[in-house]
């Protein structure tokens, strides 16, 4: 999907390989077609963000446009991460979707509290699931103006 013919990236963490692979089947379901890159918890996903380690030789043109970010996460877990983007001038405008299992009230606060853009509870259902994602990559890639990165 392209917004202004201009193909957005999409940056997944989350560290259940079985949760990556579900999310990467309904995204093809959904037929999104952006480039889609994971990372495996919060601080791949700051080393992807910043250009550090294996990402180091990585170009401004796979900067995301779009995060989905699961919350519970090791070594560094989802709200750190929002959290230290939220924080970075360069970084505050991607929108950061949680994606995640947890339905708790304290979590949904707390996240929206740290600037999250959109909190969505992961569905249990394949079904449901790519429905979802759908409805994610239609309001986010063609609904929405996002600021080019």
């Amino acid at each position: 999907m392209k917004l202004d013919g201009k193909n957005i990236n999409i940056l997944i963490a989350d560290d259940d390989p079985d949760d990556r692979l579900l999310i990467e089947e309904c995204l093809r379901e959904a037929r999104v077609s952006n480039n889609i890159t994971f990372v495996e918890d919060g601080v791949e996903l700051m080393d992807y963000l910043y250009r550090r380690g294996k990402y180091s030789d990585r170009s401004d043109a796979f900067m995301p446009g779009l995060i989905l970010l699961d919350l519970n996460m090791p070594r560094k877990d989802g709200r750190e991460a929002l959290k230290e983007i939220r924080a970075d001038e360069n970084l505050r405008r991607i929108p950061v979707i949680a994606l995640t299992t947890s339905k708790e009230e304290v979590d949904i606060f707390r996240t929206y509290d740290l600037g999250v853009s959109s909190y969505i509870t992961k569905p249990v259902s394949f079904d449901e699931f790519v429905k979802t994602l759908n409805t994610v990559s239609e309001y986010w890639l063609q609904i929405v103006h996002l600021p080019k990165s």
